[in-house]
């Protein structure tokens, strides 16, 4: 009887979801035209010497930038410009950014833009208070830091939910790396989705599937029984599939857009994590191809997703059979065959949004490279089978 109860409570300690304390430190202002008074609101908040961080030309383009800048102004902070923050944001970039955050002697730093301006702010944040590299810092002696520089976000493309958390993804080019590295939280997200109305759509699409992305990533991770944070990220899922298609109907359709902006955040924001052990191998996959090739994020992750799953189909097969019937809304006669449907939904739906489906349409046909990214890419615990590196250069060969 003894032995029966302890057998009956290892089983249930498999299958429940992990021990968690949640605090979460991000203020968020949403809605259709909040920005320049959240701004202005959150400026009375800090110091005097700004550093104003974006990316490309597209933000001065638009007018955004000069619109920022006055806010500013009229706030009373010196600016310093910090632009050009390119799509992968290098180590490189973070060091320059550090620069001038010591040199002007920055209080504040507010990154204005997508995923990848917002990354790295958190690194630049970080490093501008070491006195050591930060990428050596974490990766050989497993130590993290402590002390920031404070920032904010002023998102204008969606999708990456990089806002709402304190990791970032930054290209390490010398070393040949993509790779995670922890930084700061931002003090506020400021999520107006008129600032994503000048966006490319296709830009919009691939945010969005990131987004997608995040949330099976989060849910294929263990425990792979029912549990309350799998629930809602079912209900996060149905609604980026529902009103991603709604916004590429008619681009005008505010209300898609702004939902398609919420689920960003929530999918990044902890709360469909609570109580899991995260997948994320096909993110990491997408690192390390990224690192050789400077792919776009969002459009390399359609092209390995359902690849990978079908990988899966031994191991987790009843998640991917839960996933198609209640979020693809498919069901097979057998738990098999419903989780094979859902990938197969999954990828018809990568088509119809106009992403691709191989690397060729990337432009990236070297296997070599495809043997590097599996020989560096990160091994995740989280997924529910742990692939050796030749197994990860099938998959991604599968996708040429």
């Amino acid at each position: 009887m003894v032995e029966g109860n302890r057998h009956d409570k290892e089983v249930i300690n498999k299958t429940i979801m992990n021990n968690f304390t949640y605090q979460y430190p991000v203020r968020q202002h949403f809605g259709k035209g909040c920005a320049e008074s959240a701004l202005k609101e959150e400026m009375n908040r800090v110091g005097k010497n700004v550093l104003l961080a974006y990316g490309g030309s597209s933000l001065k383009r638009t007018g955004l930038y000069d619109t920022i800048l006055d806010w500013l102004h009229e706030c009373g902070k010196n600016v310093v410009d910090f632009g050009g923050i390119m799509p992968n944001p290098t180590y490189a970039k973070v060091q320059e950014g550090a620069r001038l955050v010591r040199e002007y002697g920055i209080d504040f730093i507010l990154a204005v833009g997508g995923g990848s301006v917002i990354d790295c702010c958190k690194i630049v944040s970080a490093q501008a208070k070491l006195d050591e590299d930060i990428w050596e810092m974490q990766y050989t002696k497993h130590q993290y830091p402590t002390e920031f520089v404070p920032m904010g976000a002023v998102v204008t493309a969606s999708g990456t939910g990089a806002e709402q958390n304190n990791g970032a993804v930054i290209t390490h080019t010398e070393k040949k790396l993509k790779q995670p590295l922890v930084g700061a939280y931002h003090s506020f997200a400021i999520l107006d989705s008129d600032l994503t109305r000048t966006l490319p759509m296709a830009q919009v699409v691939s945010g969005a599937f990131d987004t997608l992305s995040h949330c099976m990533e989060t849910y294929m991770g263990k425990p792979q029984t029912d549990n309350l944070s799998d629930e809602i990220n079912e209900a996060v899922m149905r609604n980026v599939i529902r009103n991603l298609r709604a916004l590429t109907a008619d681009p005008d359709n505010d209300f898609a857009r702004s939902e398609l902006m919420w689920d960003s955040a929530l999918a990044e924001n902890g709360l469909l994590k609570l109580g899991k052990q995260t997948d994320f191998q096909c993110h990491m996959l997408e690192h390390a191809v990224g690192a050789y090739t400077d792919c776009n994020h969002g459009r390399a992750l359609a092209i390995i997703h359902p690849v990978l799953y079908r990988h899966l189909l031994s191991e987790g097969k009843e998640k991917l059979a839960r996933m198609a019937e209640r979020v693809w809304g498919v069901k097979g006669d057998t738990v098999e065959q419903t989780a094979a449907l859902g990938i197969d939904v999954l990828e018809a739906f990568i088509q119809e949004m106009g992403l691709p489906t191989r690397w060729s349409e990337l432009g990236i046909t070297n296997e070599a490279i495809l043997r590097a990214a599996a020989d560096t890419c990160l091994l995740m615990p989280g997924c529910c089978k742990q692939f050796t590196r030749d197994e990860l250069f099938e998959i991604l060969k599968e996708c040429m």
